[in-house]
């Protein structure tokens, strides 16, 4: 089939572009460096032009509520309405666990994605918890010489990989509103996943975590970043993420 990923540059984007060649798909790439502007829809309608299914996997670097919604309710309209002017049967979006029930700083943005996708005859979502990577992000976003500032976050961490097979696989079925969810094997927080890190790299850093305020802050370090029930549990551990990135 012929497959647009929407984000392919990325950390799971680049995975589901080489999972999917693996599997004989054929793969657009929806970036700027391939002509394609998906904030104006410039060039996307051309790029779609004989596309089965569309993977959406983009990400915003932002905290604020506002500027989330208005980047994924404006690039999830813009797939959408290109994809239907090109016949896509099929589109898929990735989201994060926990997002319908936070709504608040960029999980309302994807929670506003998720209304725009679940609202059309064609949309799938497929809900992740954070990935491995993610305590790493967050490091990097935090650390101020000796020291980063890591807010309290319960999260399931998970492989991009195996994000990227379900992607794949929901996005050769048909449209299911509801796709499913997926998390890794273990429940840990933020802060030990840099701590983890930081001993690989043998770096001196000191991390301290921090409750956010509100309900935003309790969303995140309670339960709601965790696997449901019915979710997909993959079996790369953090330890064994660390050694392959180490490799």
């Amino acid at each position: 089939m012929r497959l647009a990923v929407a984000g392919g540059t990325g950390v799971v984007g680049r995975t589901i572009v080489a999972a999917a060649e693996r599997r004989g798909h054929e793969v657009v790439v929806l970036s700027r460096a391939k002509g394609v502007d998906l904030t104006s829809s410039s060039g996307l309608e051309q790029h779609l032009a004989g596309v089965d299914a569309v993977i959406d996997v983009t990400s915003v670097l932002t905290m604020s509520g506002p500027k989330s919604v208005a980047f994924f309710e404006r690039v999830t309209g813009n797939l959408l309405s290109a994809g239907r002017a090109a016949g896509v049967r099929h589109h898929v979006a990735l989201s994060i666990i926990g997002a319908p029930e936070i709504d608040s700083g960029y999980y309302g943005g994807k929670r506003a994605q998720e209304l725009v996708v679940l609202a059309d005859p064609t949309g799938t979502v497929v809900r992740a918890a954070q990935f491995h990577e993610f305590g790493l992000q967050t490091l990097e976003r935090t650390r101020l010489g000796p020291i980063a500032m890591v807010p309290r976050i319960r999260s399931q961490p998970v492989s991009t990989s195996e994000v990227a097979q379900l992607l794949l696989d929901v996005a050769e079925g048909e449209p299911r509103g509801e796709g499913p969810s997926i998390a890794g094997p273990e429940v840990m927080t933020v802060a030990e996943m840099a701590r983890l890190v930081l001993a690989v790299r043998r770096e001196r850093v000191r991390v301290i975590e921090f409750p956010m305020p509100g309900a935003f802050g309790r969303g995140l370090r309670g339960d709601l970043l965790l696997a449901r029930a019915d979710s997909h549990i993959g079996g790369v551990t953090h330890d064994q993420w660390l050694a392959e990135e180490q490799a």
